[in-house]
């Protein structure tokens, strides 16, 4: 048999048991209904896989990675097989035997469960629908399981194709764009310095325009790293009152700013720490920008900060006031109150304070006192 192997295969074993004893192995996981609908009713796609990775049980979902093919008729069938995958058929024994194989994520992680590991891989996959080639991107986990004295694996797969076309559009985007922006700020900058009288107020707000878009795709890029836990840290020395006033600078002729007014509080306090300062400016200016979309003109934001035990503290009122419904989600991913398309604010004001900075956000909207949101950092 050894020697067969070496024949037939150049990665996983390559003998198969008869389909009467497949069968044999089906027929026992349709005699327990519950696990049978368990598997049924995950989001996932489900396959059991004797020890020869033959299919004894496919979920009902799976038709739609397969291109309507039943869970009934993928019996006996290995994955790459039911799946469709280019590499399936490239050798007499069939998916997971090829050359090709040895870099197949599913079958790495299906020997390892029949191993008695559990693991998790990716399998880059190129399969062929309707006489056209067509690229999956997968996420495949396996789990040893035992029925009836026989190993198995259990393999959930979920299609994440959509997540890895969006990472690679996002990365094409924030990379072009903010060169683009990041050259045109600084051609302005020069510009503006030089420039005649007459033409400085222009090319003062076209620098102002395009440095709010870069700091804007800055943001969401940064958002979108620290959603992926891949946003990098940098922690300097920072002192808290001047990086408060470097963003009310920065905010005091923002558009949403107009007819409204910034102020430092009055027993606002210096403190020196340590943090990644430009993280901090971020959730600085988000609260802030926040204030000043919920004022009225003519209405003042005021923001302070100070030292409270151990930490360092920074906060950001407004006069208005929030409804129960409103404060009840006002830190939900894509809740807003400002249209379609906006609501990420304070939900990274969370995220990045809690999960980067190591601090704490918080906020409270009280009757006749207004709105204070509130970050503490470690000192």
């Amino acid at each position: 048999m050894n020697e067969t192997n070496r024949i037939l295969t150049h990665f996983a074993p390559a003998e198969r048991v008869p389909i009467e004893v497949v069968q044999r192995q089906a027929d026992s996981f349709k005699q327990t209904p519950l696990a049978t609908t368990l598997l049924n009713s995950v989001l996932n796609c489900v396959f059991v896989l004797n020890a020869q990775r033959q299919i004894v049980f496919a979920s009902r979902n799976v038709e739609a990675l397969t291109e309507g093919k039943t869970a009934e008729s993928l019996i006996g069938l290995r994955p790459g097989e039911a799946l469709g995958c280019i590499h399936s058929h490239l050798t007499e024994a069939g998916c997971g035997t090829s050359e090709f194989c040895r870099e197949c994520g599913a079958v790495k992680a299906i020997l390892s469960s029949l191993g008695g590991e559990r693991d998790v891989q990716e399998c880059h996959m190129t399969r062929l629908i309707r006489c056209d080639e067509e690229s999956l991107d997968l996420l495949v986990l396996a789990t040893p399981l035992t029925h009836n004295d026989e190993p198995f694996s259990l393999v959930s797969v979920s299609d994440i194709s959509h997540e890895k076309r969006r990472r690679a559009l996002e990365r094409i985007f924030f990379h072009d764009v903010i060169n683009l922006a990041g050259g045109a700020d600084g051609m302005l900058e020069t510009l503006k310095t030089d420039a005649p009288s007459d033409l400085r107020g222009d090319l003062e707000m076209s620098h102002a325009a395009v440095h709010e878009l870069l700091e804007e795709v800055q943001t969401q890029r940064d958002l979108a790293a620290a959603e992926r836990e891949e946003l990098p840290v940098s922690p300097v020395p920072v002192n808290s009152l001047e990086a408060l006033r470097e963003v009310i600078s920065a905010y005091q002729n923002h558009p949403v700013a107009e007819g409204k007014w910034i102020w430092m509080d009055d027993n606002a306090a210096p403190m020196d720490f340590t943090t990644d300062r430009t993280l901090l400016k971020r959730v600085l200016g988000n609260l802030i920008k926040n204030a000043l979309e919920a004022c009225q003109e003519g209405q003042t934001v005021t923001v302070g900060c100070g030292q409270e035990q151990n930490q360092v503290t920074f906060s950001v009122h407004n006069p208005s006031v929030m409804p129960r419904d409103v404060q009840l989600q006002v830190f939900k991913r894509s809740f807003t109150t400002k249209g379609v398309g906006r609501g990420l604010g304070t939900y990274s004001v969370k995220l990045i304070s809690e999960k980067y900075l190591g601090g704490a956000a918080g906020f409270r909207s009280v009757e006749g006192q207004g709105t204070t949101f509130e970050i503490k950092l470690p000192a």
